[in-house]
């Protein structure tokens, strides 16, 4: 915890929740991360061979937001993202055999090949997709979040979409729910500036989507998403404001996606300099260098995680490859089924 000026109230002081950030913080981080991009890059590879099919949205340049989000809250948290949702699959702990493996439809897979590239579910990890409609998860995490505090428990929900999925109605709908039942819930919008491919200043007034949730009196702030130390710290301060009684709140996380909307996107719509500006705020390179250069780490033991990982992935390829694909017999398993309703036909 640190102490800070109030700068409202002149000679106060307000108590912000940061973190001592220890080495083994840092290393995760890392670990995170450098899974995170080299699982995505493996999976566009295998997109190119056609081994993977359908629609496909990589995390590559949003990484920073996994490896925050990996330490900042709990394993008992529940988390809702979009579809563009290896990366925090990835981060909550989920493997990157059985992740690996839904992508290639395989009856490994987290899903049992059934979900694909958006809808991966572990409820183990207590991670709920991976939703193929846009802003659809956002009413889900207000849901999942009323659970938690109808049960009592202390965990929060964090519901993450992006900035194109902040335009939907249901939005403005949760955030009235979630402010008048004090419901413990993090926001967060992942503003990569261009959602499918239209930039954030053309779709709404107010580039700063931090203020949007200004009509609710709900808390919220801007946050450096290229940054994994400031995405964590961010998260603590929120989860500490829900955990202590005081309802949701709203974090605006500023990253940026180097690869297009999806592997169907040639990003016509940026310039080739804008793009390179933002791949020298690299967070997978930047950590590396920091790990390294502050002496948290030798070279060698940053070498060792991403050798390690490196090996990982490619044993996930393989195992991926190797799996079966699921039973034509199966296709009715694991669906919802009321055998009384009236209109089911025999």
């Amino acid at each position: 915890m640190a102490e800070v000026l109030d700068k409202k109230k002149s000679g106060t002081k307000k108590v912000v929740a940061t973190s001592v950030i220890d080495k083994a913080t840092y290393m995760k981080w890392l670990e995170v991360m450098y899974r995170v991009r080299r699982f995505e890059e493996k999976g566009l590879f295998a997109y190119s061979q056609q081994k993977i099919r359908g629609f496909f949205h990589v995390y590559i340049g949003q990484e920073a937001i996994a490896g925050g989000l990996a330490t900042a809250i709990r394993a008992e948290d529940k988390v809702i993202t979009a579809y563009r949702q290896h990366g925090i699959a990835l981060a909550r702990g989920m493997s990157s055999d059985a992740c690996m493996a839904e992508l290639y439809g395989k009856s490994t897979g987290c899903v049992k090949g059934k979900g694909g590239s958006m809808h991966f579910f572990s409820k183990e990890h207590n991670f709920f997709g991976g939703n193929g409609i846009v802003g659809a998860q956002i009413p889900i995490g207000t849901g999942i979040a009323f659970a938690e505090k109808y049960r009592g428990t202390d965990n929060l929900c964090v519901t993450m979409f992006g900035d194109g999925a902040a335009r939907q109605g249901a939005l403005h709908e949760s955030f009235n729910m979630a402010m008048t039942w004090n419901l413990p819930v993090i926001y967060i919008v992942e503003n990569n500036l261009y959602a499918m491919g239209t930039s954030v200043k053309r779709t709404s007034n107010v580039e700063d989507m931090y203020k949007m949730v200004s009509g609710y009196d709900m808390p919220s702030e801007p946050v450096d998403g290229m940054d994994p130390e400031a995405v964590h710290n961010a998260l603590l301060k929120a989860a500490e404001h829900i955990r202590s009684g005081k309802g949701p709140y709203f974090l605006e996380i500023k990253t940026y996606r180097y690869r297009g909307h999806s592997v169907s996107d040639p990003a016509k719509y940026r310039t080739k300099e804008e793009l390179e500006e933002y791949k020298e705020k690299d967070p997978v390179e930047l950590i590396q260098t920091k790990i390294v250069k502050n002496n948290i780490a030798s070279q060698a033991e940053v070498d060792a995680v991403i050798k390690a990982i490196d090996e990982e992935i490619d044993k996930a390829m393989e195992f991926a490859e190797n799996s079966p694909l699921p039973l034509p017999s199966e296709l009715y398993d694991d669906n919802y089924e009321q055998k009384d309703y009236p209109y089911i036909m025999d």
